[in-house]
Order: structure tokens, then C-alpha cells, then sequence
């Protein structure tokens, strides 16, 4: 049978009981809560998206590149009116004119759309701006989807510089940038502050540890993504296939994820990028998933 506690064992238990819930809340990563505007209700006005961001729980917006400039306006006014940050930018042209392309109109249109994207940003007072460098397919090796996209990315770094807005490359499905090492290799080919890495934390489960990838990443990520993933095998096309679900309701290991980010330091915005109709209950519950994962639960 244990004794009992005396006066003494009592009062050392209450002393160290506020250093061990320190202790436990000090495990919460520093990171700002993002979510993209394009996950809010889209039928409200933006002044009105951005309240939403604030009332379920996010510090900060993701917008995509305003496709006018009165467009890019309210936008800036919903941010200012209602104290909510445009923290990154994500690049709406790099798809339909990859960077990587042979056909010099299709790269002066990507590159029209990136500079767009970095006007945007300062105009907004976001720090970033998303870039896919390039897509890999059966008309663009990857050697020359390496070689075209640098040489056009050291092009705008100039006003990446002039305007203080980093060009943060993303790794997604496009067959381009396959590995940890080829990223990192990527990114300090550059030698330059303003080319950083987006980490998406989804994007490379499926050949890859999203850990792996971030210790290897380490001080080049500027910014995040969180997604998550089941997946299953598709008779129709033979191969495994990721379906997209809520944060936590997948296959990605959070508890590892959140030990990696605390490995390297990181303290700057993450943004979820999922799926769900855009209100209030559902954004609540993407918020408090969100904090399950930055509490390392």
C-alpha cells in the first residue's frame, strides 16, 4: 500500500503543478491558423468571407490572384475592415501557362500572371506568393522543365526583391520536384532569400513522409499547407487513388508532422486547403482539428 502524502509532498505538488501545465502548453507549435478564401462561403461579400475566417477561429487569409484590380480593391478593403491579414497569395496562372512550357507565349502569359500575383501581394501586404515552377509531361522533359523554370524564376526575382515578397515554389501532382533532396537542391540553386519553399504536407504522401521532407526542408519553408487523404484502390484505372477528407480523418501521421515542425523551428502560417461548403459549422470544426494538430494531439 503507498503512504500517504504528507503536508510537504502536498505543497511541492502544488507548486510544480503550474510548471507541468506550462510544460503541456508549451508543446503547441507557433503557428498563425490560415484558411483560403476560396473554403469560404462564396456567396457572401469578401467583406463578409473574412469576418467568417475571424468569427470560426483563422488568423489569416490565403487569396488567390484577383482576376481585376477592382476585384484586388475589395479585397484589400475586407482585409483592412476587418483587421483579418492576406498572408500569401497563391499564383492563379502557372497551370494553364506552366513556366516550363516550349512556347514562349504561354511562358510570357505565366510570367504576366506571376508579376500580377506579386503586385497583388504587396498591394495586400501578404509576404508570399505561391508558385508551381513547372509541369512535367509528355511534351516538357524534366531536365527541361528544370532548366526553363529556373531561368525564368531568376528573371522576376528582381521585382520579388524590389516589391519584399517571396516566390515560394510548392511541390504538387506535376510529376516535378519528387523528392526532399531535389527540392532542397531546387530552392538553393537560386542563392537567394526571396525563392523559399511552400511545403504542402498532403501533397507527398503518396511517395513520400511529409516529415522526411520537412526536417530536409528545414529554414528553406516559408510556408504551409495542411490537407489529408485516404486512400484506396481504383479497379478503373488500376493504381492506388487519394481521396480528399478532413484534417485528421486520413492517413497522414499529425503526431509526426508536428514533431518535425517542432525539430526545425518553424513559426509562420500554415493554411488548410480542403474541400467542405464553406460554413460556419464546418469551418468551426476545421479550426478545432487544426489546434488538435498544432497541440500535437
Amino acid at each position: 500500500m503507498k503512504p500517504l502524502l504528507n503536508r510537504r509532498d502536498l505543497l511541492a505538488a502544488g507548486a510544480l503543478a503550474p510548471l507541468a501545465a506550462l510544460a503541456q502548453t508549451s508543446s503547441r507549435l507557433p503557428i498563425k491558423k490560415g484558411v483560403l478564401l476560396s473554403m469560404l462561403n462564396q456567396k457572401l461579400s469578401f467583406n463578409e468571407r473574412f469576418q467568417l475566417a475571424k468569427d470560426t477561429g483563422f488568423e489569416a487569409i490565403e487569396a488567390g490572384t484577383a482576376a481585376s484590380l477592382e476585384e484586388a480593391t475589395q479585397i484589400r478593403k475586407a482585409s483592412e475592415q476587418t483587421g483579418v491579414p492576406i498572408h500569401s497569395v497563391m499564383n492563379m496562372s502557372h497551370w494553364k501557362y506552366p513556366l516550363s512550357s516550349s512556347d514562349a507565349s504561354v511562358v510570357a502569359e505565366s510570367v504576366k500572371g506571376m508579376k500580377t500575383s506579386l503586385e497583388q501581394a504587396s498591394m495586400w501586404g501578404a509576404q508570399t506568393v505561391l508558385l508551381v515552377p513547372a509541369v512535367v509531361n509528355a511534351q516538357t522533359s524534366y531536365g527541361d522543365a528544370w532548366t526553363r523554370s529556373q531561368t525564368e524564376i531568376r528573371k522576376i526575382i528582381p521585382m520579388a526583391e524590389k516589391l519584399k515578397v517571396i516566390i515560394a515554389v510548392e511541390e504538387v501532382w506535376n510529376k516535378f520536384l519528387l523528392s526532399p533532396l531535389e527540392f532542397a537542391r531546387y530552392i538553393d540553386d537560386f542563392k537567394s532569400p526571396w525563392v523559399r519553399a511552400y511545403f504542402d504536407v498532403g501533397n507527398v504522401v503518396l511517395y513520400g513522409y511529409p516529415q522526411d521532407w520537412i526536417r530536409t526542408l528545414g529554414k528553406r519553408i516559408i510556408r504551409l499547407h495542411l490537407k489529408d487523404f485516404t486512400f484506396r484502390r481504383d479497379p478503373t484505372v488500376k493504381k492506388t487513388v487519394a481521396d480528399w477528407v478532413n484534417l485528421r480523418d486520413g492517413e497522414i501521421d499529425w503526431k509526426q508532422i508536428h514533431a518535425a515542425l517542432k525539430d526545425i523551428g518553424y513559426s509562420g502560417f500554415a493554411t488548410v486547403e480542403l474541400g467542405g461548403d464553406g460554413q460556419a459549422d464546418y469551418l468551426k470544426d476545421v479550426n478545432r482539428r487544426f489546434e488538435l494538430i498544432l497541440n500535437g494531439e
